[in-house]
This record gives C-alpha cells, sequence and structure tokens, in this order.
C-alpha cells in the first residue's frame, strides 16, 4: 500500500503534464479484475452481481483505505456510491474520483457482460471541457455537480447470473485472503473511517452511532484510537476538514449545503468551525481559489 495523498498528487500532476483532463479515465480502461488481486478472483466467480458487490465492500479496504463503496437498493434502482478520502486536505480528487467509478464499470461490465451500460454516472465536481472519454466510458448519462459520487444501475442487474462462476475457484480466493488477514485493530480504524464518512450527513454521527453501526461497545473504538494516538472527535474532526476543504474549492455546492454534508445542525455552526480550521471564512476562501483558477 502507498500513501494515498501521494497517488492524488501523481494523477493531478500526471493529468496537467499530460495535457489530459480525462488521465484518470484513461487510466481505467485498461484496467482488469486480475488487477485486484485475489479480491478480484474472488468477486469473478460469485453467482450474481449482487454477490461480488457485497464482497468488494467486504474486502475494499483490502484494496483501497480511503475508499468506502455503498450499494443502495432503492424501489427500481441501485446506487453504487464511492466515497473518498484524499489524505490531506487540499490535495484534488478529480483524477481519483473518475479512475474510480471507471474502474467500477469496467469491474461491473467484467462480470455481466461488455455491454452492459449503466442508467446514469454522477460527480460531485464539475464538467470537464471535453465529455468524449466520459461519454466512451459511461454512455450518454453522465452528470455533474451532483451530492455524491455514484454509478445507478436498474436493480435487475443486481440479479444477474454469472455464468462462468467456479465456486472451486471461490474457494482458493478465499484462502488466500484469509492467509494475508490485516491485523484487528488496522481494519477497526478502516472500518471507523468509513463509517464516519457514510453517517456524517446524517448529522447522527457520533461514536455511539458508529459503534452500533460497526457491531463493537464504544470503549473498543476508543481503545483502538488511543493505541494509535488519536481520539474519535479528533478522526471526525479531520476527515470534516478534508471534505469542507473538497466541497468549498472544488464544487460550487452552497454553504448551507456543505454545512449539512458535514453534519453540523445549522450553517452558523459550519461558519465559526471553518473560521477556526482554515483561519477565514468559507466564502473567503471560495472567492480566493475563483480567483486564482490554475492553483491547486
Amino acid at each position: 500500500m502507498i500513501p494515498v495523498d501521494k497517488v492524488g498528487r501523481l494523477l493531478q500532476a500526471s493529468a496537467i503534464q499530460s495535457g489530459n483532463e480525462s488521465f484518470g479515465l484513461c487510466m481505467a480502461r485498461s484496467r482488469l479484475l486480475s488487477n485486484m488481486g485475489p479480491v478480484g478472483q474472488l468477486i469473478r466467480d460469485q453467482e450474481t452481481l449482487r454477490d461480488s458487490l457485497n464482497l468488494l465492500v467486504h474486502y475494499l479496504a483490502r484494496l483501497n483505505g480511503a475508499m468506502t463503496l455503498e450499494v443502495d437498493e432503492q424501489a427500481d434502482a441501485v446506487l453504487i456510491r464511492e466515497l473518498l478520502l484524499a489524505g490531506r486536505a487540499r490535495e484534488p480528487t478529480r483524477q481519483r474520483v473518475e479512475l474510480a467509478l471507471g474502474v467500477m464499470v469496467r469491474t461491473i461490465r467484467q462480470l455481466i457482460g461488455r455491454d452492459w451500460q449503466p442508467r446514469r454516472v454522477c460527480f460531485e465536481h464539475a464538467a470537464p471541457k471535453d465529455l468524449s472519454m466520459h461519454h466512451l466510458m459511461f454512455g450518454p448519462r453522465v452528470e455533474f455537480n451532483q451530492e455524491f459520487n455514484c454509478i445507478v444501475c436498474v436493480k435487475a442487474d443486481l440479479d444477474t447470473r454469472n455464468e462462468f462462476a467456479d465456486p472451486g475457484m471461490v474457494r482458493y480466493a478465499q484462502k488466500l485472503l484469509e492467509s494475508v488477514t490485516p491485523a484487528k485493530e488496522d481494519a477497526v480504524l478502516d472500518d471507523v473511517r468509513r463509517t464516519i464518512l457514510l453517517l456524517l450527513p446524517s448529522g447522527r454521527c457520533s461514536i455511539k452511532k458508529v459503534s452500533e453501526h460497526l457491531g463493537v461497545v464504544p470503549r473498543t473504538i476508543q481503545r483502538r484510537l488511543t493505541e494509535k494516538g488519536q481520539s474519535f472527535s479528533s478522526l471526525m474532526n479531520d476527515i470534516r476538514k478534508e471534505l469542507a476543504a473538497r466541497y468549498v474549492f472544488e464544487t460550487s455546492r452552497s454553504l448551507t449545503e456543505v454545512s449539512e454534508l458535514l453534519g453540523f445542525t445549522a450553517p452558523s455552526s459550519f461558519s465559526r468551525w471553518y473560521q477556526g480550521q482554515f483561519g477565514r471564512s468559507a466564502k473567503d476562501s471560495r472567492a480566493k481559489i475563483q480567483g486564482n483558477p490554475g492553483t491547486e
């Protein structure tokens, strides 16, 4: 594993120096299930797409400790939502997000058919100047400045059978994964980070709610964090700070919406917190970056 902030900087620098605004998508076009190692082998041989996605959610930390995957089944549609942390508050995420969603679409096509098309693909960030690569990768329904990054498909896709599923290879891949199980305390910390990401917009993110979500007692979370020199409040604040910078600098969301996404009960609370964290108001921060569009 390598530091996520360095990956983000490398992708961003590559996009700038190559002059290719869709650099991450170009990378995604060449990705295969084999790039995921034993996890890719395990999900490849599941009976349905639903089974594959459930296992990918379970083992995602083996592939990317800074990404959370949520599969939200609704009445007639499914939202495959991806949430990413950059590792540092001001690391741009466009290339990583587009790489991640591109890889997900490629993965689904390898599982249920190369002609599969998502119903919609949504991005938090603004649209690039040239959408040709996005339409080539995702089809015609690509939307920007959306509430979150996600792929939308029909619910029936989840039950599509994989005619090439091999139970024998599933057992083999499972044994491989069990042989490289991460330390339990590291797994708990990754789970806490991902759960904070999911619960923040609800306005009910607390150590009690996180512990209920993970099925452990709050003391276990407190102990693991203390062992790493952290506290729950400091971890949540770090995640809030990173997301705040992303929403203020990289999107056109209203500041009221930003405060809600970060779980603040009122915009005034968000304003005071932002001023204390960044030394200026969110409005001034946005004005400064808009006045210097070439900076990151």
